[in-house]
């Protein structure tokens, strides 16, 4: 079996998968980000003690999906938001080794989300797809080539903190990113210039339900956000699919259609359509990436991530990689 755990601001997520990567049991529980990295490892290990316990077979592997910038081939924690307290510099896969007895292995939390989504999920086997995560942040990741492309510098796919979307300061420092447009902190934000009342990005897609219009303008000028986004990762690396998870594509009636219609517009310089696809895996998604990983890496010879037709081809382990910027 292969454990996957997903280290969140607020939640965190384990699984455990076979073989196959079919997820046998799954746990959460509250993630004690203010008391320190080794209490937010103790917090996963004794979820997944849990989930041993009450599920037969031998635990061969484990992989982690954090937020904020890590160093996957040393397996720690580089840069961490500041709801998080001593989780900077931690040895992440050096602790879950010592404590598990068996390989670990470090991802970026939306890197995670993009390897699920491709081994298991809505963009099963796809050769080029760019994953897009809409949560506090907007986060994104690359997958070319049949495998995950993180670039030189570990920001491959980061489509939330480019420029060129107005001048809205962004919370990295910038102006005028994605993710002034289209993270949920930007449209409950974006709803309340415009209104003057505050809601939280799930209760404006609920006002957009209603007929609210300025809670569908919001929601129509993310979209086109998103769109606008695509096209331009089209044009430099010919992507031929988008997958879109995280909890504001919980509004997805809403984005859509915006994101569809801008694509109609203003389409790729391929030509090409690129298709457009909602997250499958919901909560399990990067957990299972992360399982993913663990398996890829510990199993020579075997490809984790399977090709369109369900087939398994060689592969050799994956080189490990320094990540970007999570959601």
């Amino acid at each position: 079996m292969f454990a996957g755990v997903d280290i969140g601001g607020t939640t965190t997520q384990v699984v455990l998968c076979d073989d196959e990567l079919t997820v046998l049991d799954r746990a959460g529980t509250t993630t004690p980000a203010a008391s320190g990295g080794q209490a937010m490892i103790n917090a996963a290990l004794g979820v997944l003690a849990q989930l041993l316990r009450r599920t037969p077979g031998r635990l061969a592997g484990a992989g982690v999906g954090a937020a904020g910038v890590v160093d996957s081939a040393a397996g720690r924690i580089l840069v961490a938001s500041d709801s998080f307290r001593g989780w900077s510099g931690f040895p992440v896969t050096a602790t879950v080794e010592d404590a598990l007895g068996v390989p670990a292995f470090l991802d970026n939390d939306v890197n995670a989300f993009l390897r699920g989504e491709v081994s298991s999920g809505a963009v099963r086997g796809e050769p080029d797809v760019l994953g897009i995560a809409l949560g506090t942040g907007v986060g994104g990741a690359l997958w070319a080539g049949g495998r995950l492309f993180a670039g030189p510098h570990g920001a491959a796919g980061e489509i939330g903190h480019i420029p060129g979307f107005g001048d809205l300061a962004c919370t990295c420092g910038g102006r005028g990113h994605l993710e002034t447009l289209a993270s949920g902190r930007s449209i409950g934000a974006r709803y309340t210039d415009r209104t003057g009342r505050r809601l939280t990005a799930r209760e404006v897609a609920d006002a957009a339900a209603h007929g609210d219009e300025d809670a569908l303008a919001v929601y129509r000028d993310a979209g086109a956000g998103l769109a606008r986004a695509v096209v331009m990762t089209a044009g430099v690396v010919d992507i031929t699919t988008v997958v879109i998870g995280g909890g504001v594509s919980r509004a997805w009636h809403l984005l859509e259609p915006a994101i569809r219609a801008r694509l109609t517009e203003e389409p790729p310089v391929s030509g090409h359509p690129v298709r457009l696809v909602r997250a499958r895996l919901g909560a399990d998604a990067v957990a299972v990436g992360a399982a993913t990983r663990a398996r890829l890496e510990t199993t020579p010879g075997v490809r984790a991530e399977p090709t369109p037709e369900g087939r398994r081809g060689p592969s050799g382990p994956e080189r490990p990689h320094r990540v970007g910027i999570g959601s």
